[in-house]
């Protein structure tokens, strides 16, 4: 049954684009965008890897990087030092962004960005809380449905080309940093934000850190509209959730 319900999820973006245009297309862009669809409902976790690398490519090329140097990038490698490399065997690959945004994103290969108005926002354990969290949406598989979505969106865009007879292009280079901004955006439901807090926590413990710092962490955050700021459920809910966990191990 949950199979069915993914393969309907990312399938529903391409339904609306085809009522839209009114299904205006010739047979073969139909069966185009019908192949299209199920390999996007359909992806292996090697091609949602791959998919992930080449996106989160895109968005290092479009945005400024730290170097290895920067005061940042070696915070950064002090501050992921005890979380380890790996999640579930997937390499974790680390970066700075430099930007006043306040935010931090993993993708399904493992792609690690945090952006330096994070940073500057919050103390070391904090951080680790927030990471914690996005490694969760990984672990979990939140991030490769995020992904599918966001493919399948592209082809509702392709129907939509479609519908004056355009040919039907596959995702592009071009297309990646879209698809990458969008999987970056996409608002995560209560239910994968909770249990990614709770992942983010006993993953803290079981590496022995202290997880305090993701409850203050959604303090300073406070709602918002990014992965790690979702208002839903709020960021107090969030904290006050953490902080009962915390009482509860040390009974």
């Amino acid at each position: 049954m949950k199979k069915h319900q993914k393969t309907l999820l990312v399938a529903l973006p391409l339904v609306a684009a085809m009522s839209l245009t009114g299904c205006n297309m010739n047979p073969d862009d139909l069966a185009n965008l019908g192949m299209k669809g199920l390999k996007a409902a359909t992806l292996s976790d090697d091609e949602v890897k791959q998919l992930s690398k080449d996106s989160c490519a895109q968005m290092d090329a479009q945005s400024k990087v730290a170097s290895a140097n920067s005061a940042y990038s070696k915070r950064l490698k002090r501050i992921v030092k005890n979380l380890g490399n790996r999640i579930d065997g997937t390499p974790i690959n680390y970066k700075v962004y430099i930007t006043k945004d306040v935010n931090a994103w993993a993708m399904a290969n493992g792609c690690v960005r945090v952006y330096s108005g994070l940073m500057d926002l919050m103390t070391d354990n904090e951080i680790q809380g927030v990471l914690g969290h996005e490694l969760g949406h990984v672990a979990l598989g939140h991030s490769k449905k995020a992904i599918q979505v966001a493919y399948a969106t592209e082809i509702a865009q392709d129907a939509a080309a479609a519908s004056g007879n355009a040919a039907v292009a596959s995702i592009s280079k071009s297309k990646l940093g879209a698809l990458a901004k969008a999987v970056i955006n996409s608002q995560f439901s209560q239910k994968q934000e909770q249990d990614a807090d709770n992942y983010s926590f006993d993953f803290l413990v079981q590496k022995k850190i202290n997880p305090a710092g993701l409850a203050t962490a959604f303090d300073k955050l406070g709602g918002g509209d990014s992965s790690i700021l979702s208002s839903h459920p709020s960021s107090k809910s969030r904290a006050e959730n953490i902080r009962k966990k915390l009482a509860e191990i040390k009974r």
